[in-house]
């Protein structure tokens, strides 16, 4: 006769879920990891694994998840009473080999392997601690080397490549340019991580790699295929890590932040950026990049309800901001982190704190100062600021704005701006009868764009 499940019975008890609500959840995480011979769980189901049936297959991973999610701390297969040592690994990605871990999610991604069921995880948003950090690059150090020996010209082609890279994701969006970057992260980088390299060019080069798995990273994420994303962004940290560069780590758990936010995992993101704007990694950044972290962590301050604290990370990003200069030395990482740039983040941060007229001034100064280049961001900027315009009653003015936006999306592969259609559609949902001209013909542009995208 089995035994119940105590562990997982508890859990859900502390949740105060429903069997049927976690069912519900549960499916909802099965269906990001595409896991479509799960997606028949339901209350019987969740009855069944907590009078003590063993969930099979990535079931259990799929269930850890979704109460780690629920609880808002993640939770490990043990303490939902599913642990089992010689079934389920239980080394922590942090402590992983770096270039192992990334040869693995390389390969995998490059035969499309992985980016369907890859799951994004709240498990994988605790960091490591101090000692990790400072250990870092003795492992680095410690790891046995191929034959051959890397150049500064090796590096400089890395840099190069990562210029073009990010630049076509900014403009154009997530969808373009990541198979490209992928087989040069294989063919390319991997194999000179291996080469022996004096120590600093050994730390250019990592960090040289872990601004391109940035890079795939964010593309990932525009491209809303977070679990993908989150384990490129984690692995460009561990390479920050290695080459020593604090400020380039920094950099990336702001990204892990902006992402975490994004799916709302609020208290999550708010540490994140806390660590992100920690004294090494802020004293080591320039004041564009401060600039950067610090709105991020603003935003993140407003969503956990601190808005004292976010004003004020507001006004010394501003402050950094004004600090920079064109001639400055900072790193090709925050080209685009511009006066646009802190004005869309400060826009996003008030709309959070409820301020939605000022929120509408800052997205309407973000749109006048943004480059037409840009237009991956320039689109998604007017789907917040139409957005905004609804939500204050000014439909018209919204949809004016839609349809600029709509016509920015021309040429750009991206998730986010996908999302902003459907909100779109979302929110015209509700006065489609009111016989408005403006509605229908933007409802009808945004339905037809979603249904060719």
């Amino acid at each position: 006769m089995r035994s119940p499940n105590v562990k997982l019975k508890a859990v859900i008890a502390e949740l105060g879920w429903s069997q049927q609500q976690v069912a519900a959840r549960f499916l909802r995480v099965a269906r990001e990891m595409r896991q479509s011979d799960l997606l028949g769980v339901g209350r019987s189901t969740i009855s069944m694994w907590v009078t003590g049936t063993r969930p099979q297959g990535r079931a259990p991973e799929v269930l850890c998840e979704t109460l780690s999610r629920g609880l808002g701390r993640p939770l490990s297969l043990e303490d939902i009473g599913l642990g089992r040592p010689d079934e389920w690994p239980t080394q922590s990605s942090w402590e992983a080999d770096t270039l192992a871990a990334l040869a693995e999610l390389g390969s995998d991604v490059h035969r499309r392997q992985f980016i369907g069921t890859a799951v994004y995880s709240v498990a994988g948003l605790t960091l490591p601690g101090e000692s990790w950090w400072r250990e870092s690059v003795d492992r680095a150090r410690a790891r046995p080397a191929k034959q051959g020996v890397v150049t500064r010209g090796d590096v400089e082609a890395i840099q190069d490549a990562t210029r073009l890279f990010q630049r076509l994701d900014q403009q154009r969006g997530g969808g373009y340019g990541a198979s490209a970057a992928t087989m040069f992260l294989t063919e390319e980088v991997l194999p000179a991580l291996r080469r022996r390299a004096p120590d600093r060019i050994r730390s250019d080069l990592f960090a040289a790699a872990s601004e391109l798995v940035y890079v795939l990273g964010w593309s990932s994420f525009d491209a809303n295929r977070h679990g993908t994303a989150q384990r490129f962004l984690q692995l460009s940290v561990k390479l920050a890590a290695e080459a020593g560069d604090r400020a380039l780590a920094g950099h990336v758990l702001r990204a892990l932040a902006h992402q975490a936010m994004d799916l709302g995992h609020f208290p999550q993101a708010a540490k994140l950026t806390s660590a992100s704007i920690d004294c090494a990694c802020y004293r080591a950044a320039g004041p564009r990049e401060r600039a950067l972290l610090g709105v991020v962590h603003a935003r993140s301050l407003a969503a956990v309800g601190e808005h004292k604290a976010s004003a004020k990370a507001l006004l010394i990003a501003e402050n950094d901001l004004a600090d920079a200069g064109e001639g400055d030395d900072e790193p090709g990482r925050v080209w685009f982190f511009t006066q646009a740039s802190l004005a869309h983040e400060t826009a996003r941060t008030l709309q959070v704190m409820g301020d939605l007229g000022s929120a509408e001034r800052e997205f309407k100064r973000s749109v006048r100062l943004r480059p037409a280049e840009f237009s991956r961001t320039h689109a998604v900027t007017l789907g917040y600021l139409g957005e905004i315009q609804a939500a204050r009653g000014e439909i018209e003015a919204a949809c004016a704005t839609w349809t600029e936006a709509l016509d920015a999306m021309e040429g750009v592969r991206s998730g986010r701006a996908r999302n902003t259609v459907q909100t779109m559609r979302t929110v015209l949902s509700s006065v489609r009868g009111r016989g408005i001209d403006a509605v229908r013909e933007v409802d009808s542009k945004a339905a037809e764009m979603l249904r060719v995208a």
